[in-house]
């Protein structure tokens, strides 16, 4: 394992490789410039890398001088005498870590797993975040870091099987009846173009009576597998969440592919968020159908409150299969279309009568009128 510093970075390592007094005061009871110089810098790479060199020579030269100037050491190239004794070097790292409180990775490799168990079961972290987490740990403890690939496995391991028994858990709560009606919502029926779970994913849009009904079936057919009532509390609720976004976003296919355990857990999510959606999309759409009702309701009685004050009005009829479109101010009255059996016995009477007495317009060519239907235009008069 080799050390990699460089000019621009002197500060974020210069703070592990400064001796204080305590430090020089250990370092001063070895003899000889090169014993204390490499029992510096061990004592300096361990608090840098939580771990200590294979090969304790193995610094770049600007760290060296570094401490060499710190312990008064004129010629720092002495420190290559450092690496004649292995025992030498191994004794001194027994030394830093009794006298640091340093600990063996095998004492503390216990106490790990079981950090590393927990976290894995109540975040999801992948193996990166476990791993470097992991580090981190460790380094906090003074625990020493054991090889990069040793930590890894150990990591990889206990993810692994904290997983396995997530599944496992949730697997458990379905009865042997619930198990079969959720893995039938992962197969394609006859005559269908997709799952039934990728059926039920999608709410019926856009808001109407027709979809409204459609939703109602919704909830009741997902609510009919009878898995919304069971007890979840046993597996972090973040868990759940995790897999029921897996098993909202996968496809059918992906889903079978997966072990028994690890399918059954994330159809058992999916379908405890599944009715939960769906009856939220169903009281959304019942929300805006009536809100759309009463703002309609609303805008009907505005109408008529506005024809019965004397608003201006607008007719529209067809004559002679040309479209007419005529103006009209009234004045707290109503004309009907019956009132044209009154003048003359024809439609195009009744509107050439009409203008004469309310100062009506009539725009188009002559013929048959028939009346068609009107509305408020809040027209001047």
């Amino acid at each position: 394992m080799a050390v990699s510093l460089s000019r621009r970075r002197r500060r974020s390592w210069s703070g592990f490789f400064f001796l204080d007094d305590v430090d020089k005061a250990l370092v001063d009871k070895r003899r000889g410039d090169y014993n204390r110089l490499g029992f510096s810098l061990q004592l300096s790479t361990v608090r840098l890398l939580g771990a200590f060199l294979a090969d304790p020579l193995d610094v770049p030269t600007e760290a060296v001088d570094f401490v060499a100037g710190q312990l008064g050491v004129a010629d720092p190239s002495c420190l290559k005498a450092y690496g004649d004794r292995e025992k030498t070097r191994l004794e001194h790292q027994w030394e830093i870590a009794r006298e640091y409180g340093y600990r063996d990775f095998a004492a503390a490799e216990a106490e790990l797993v079981r950090w590393v168990d927990d976290r894995a079961w109540n975040t999801g972290d992948g193996p990166k975040a476990l791993f470097d987490g992991a580090v981190v740990w460790l380094r906090e403890r003074r625990v020493l870091l054991p090889g990069v690939t040793t930590l890894a496995r150990l990591v990889a391991r206990v993810r692994d099987e904290a997983m396995q028994r997530l599944w496992d858990v949730l697997a458990s709560m379905l009865t042997a009846e619930q198990a079969r009606l959720v893995e039938r919502l992962l197969e394609v029926p006859e005559g269908a173009r997709v799952s039934d779970l990728e059926r039920l994913r999608k709410a019926p849009r856009p808001p109407s009576g027709r979809n409204m009904v459609k939703a109602l079936d919704r909830v009741a057919e997902v609510a009919g597998l009878g898995l919304g009532s069971l007890d979840l509390d046993a597996v972090p609720q973040r868990r759940v969440v995790e897999l029921a976004r897996w098993g909202m976003s996968g496809t059918a296919t992906a889903l079978r592919r997966h072990r028994y355990s690890r399918k059954l857990a994330t159809m058992l999510a999916t379908v405890v968020y599944l009715e939960a959606k769906a009856t939220d999309d169903t009281l959304e759409m019942f929300d805006v159908l009536m809100t759309t009702e009463l703002l309609a309701r609303a805008e009907r009685e505005s109408a008529l409150e506005e024809h019965r004050n004397g608003k201006s009005r607008v007719w529209h009829s067809g004559v002679g299969g040309h479209r007419v479109r005529v103006a009209a101010h009234t004045r707290g009255g109503r004309v009907c279309c019956r009132d044209a059996a009154k003048i003359g016995g024809t439609r195009a009477a009744y509107f050439d009568e009409t203008a004469r007495s309310n100062g009506l317009v009539k725009v188009g060519r002559g013929g048959q009128a028939r009346f068609s239907s009107c509305r408020d235009v809040g027209m001047a008069s």
